[in-house]
């Protein structure tokens, strides 16, 4: 099944009107970048669609860059809008974006007012309770690297079974992504928190609470695929899985396995990546795991969090004005709206 809509009256792309609620209305996607040797990596990320519908953006703290710093150096990415937990849209389609990655840390101070304005309307509950002067010395969470993603190929089901027909959307002939800003001088910090001994055990924790699975393989493009898991079970070599009959083919090759869940109203959320390689043993896909990824979770009760917010502190925030002085820019502040 096509849909042939493609651009308004002044050239910009209008997008599906299937997808669009789901675009904007989704509290996690699943952001898929790509190491320098081409393995997938995917995190849950809260998606932000830019006012103009021209893009889908996403952000990384200034102060953990790696999503953004794999995004300047291939701008090839997805997005797989699978997770209707919090959306209000318990009958959303499924819906997976291919497109090209904008990094933007040219101007610290915008990126941290816009996120402040942005993800305190859409999570409105991450914050509640929290006194503001609390909230302004989080300058480390709150500072942010946009990526701008320019949708190129979009495909959505009617669920994550993937058994109805398949939508396809193209982006208009001659769409470009703009440039990212330049990448800063100097070294990447390092991984601030260390990988896990066990990505079995780390599997196993999340299963048990019914967490939604996602795989991300590379398509013969190049770009990150990302589909929902109708099927994962845990093996010794890793994770035995289905797919809805009306899934795409899959290359054999470098894949990551992302295990996610959060409530209804987002407070926190639970997620791993276990990075491996996808196989194919007789008629069943296999996921062999390598390892699981260091990984940001944060769930339980507003006290559990805020302590987790603490303890995050704690290691991220040094790296606030080494980060910012990288970029010849001074440290962003947390401002909110109506601050004077």
């Amino acid at each position: 099944m096509e849909s042939h809509e493609a651009a308004n009256s002044i050239g910009d792309p209008i997008w599906p009107i299937e997808v669009r609620a789901v675009l904007a209305r989704s509290l996690t996607a699943e952001y898929a970048s790509l190491t320098r040797s081409g393995v997938p990596v995917t995190v849950p990320t809260t998606p932000y669609v830019e006012d103009r519908r021209r893009t889908i953006d996403v952000s990384t703290g200034l102060t953990y860059p790696a999503k953004a710093e794999r995004a300047r150096r291939d701008p090839r990415v997805c997005l797989l809008f699978a997770d209707p937990i919090g959306s209000g849209l318990p009958d959303a389609p499924v819906v997976l974006v291919q497109g090209l990655a904008s990094v933007r840390d040219s101007d610290l101070q915008a990126n941290t007012d816009r996120y402040v304005r942005l993800s305190s309307t859409k999570l409105p509950e991450t914050t509640a309770g929290r006194p503001k002067f609390f909230l302004r010395r989080m300058a480390w969470y709150y500072a942010r690297i946009w990526i701008e993603i320019t949708p190129l190929h979009m495909r959505w089901w009617p669920s994550r079974s993937l058994e109805g027909p398949v939508s396809r959307w193209e982006a208009p002939e001659g769409t470009a992504a703009a440039l990212s800003d330049p990448a800063p001088p100097g070294e990447q910090p390092h991984a601030w928190l260390p990988a896990p001994r066990s990505w079995h055990e780390l599997a196993a924790q999340l299963m048990a609470k019914s967490a939604l699975c996602d795989l991300t393989v590379v398509d013969a493009n190049g770009f990150p695929l990302c589909i929902p898991v109708t099927r994962a079970e845990l093996i010794s070599e890793g994770f035995e899985l289905d797919l809805g009959p009306c899934a795409p083919e899959l290359r054999e090759g470098p894949a990551c396995i992302t295990l996610h869940t959060h409530a209804e109203v987002f407070k926190g959320q639970e997620n791993r990546t276990i990075i491996g390689s996808l196989r194919r043993s007789g008629t069943n896909l296999v996921l062999h795991a390598e390892r699981a990824l260091a990984h940001w979770s944060i769930a339980g009760g507003s006290t559990r969090v805020a302590i987790g917010f603490l303890g995050k502190g704690r290691r991220l925030a040094p790296r606030l004005s080494q980060e910012a002085s990288r970029r010849s820019q001074p440290v962003p502040v947390v401002r909110f709206p109506g601050d004077a």
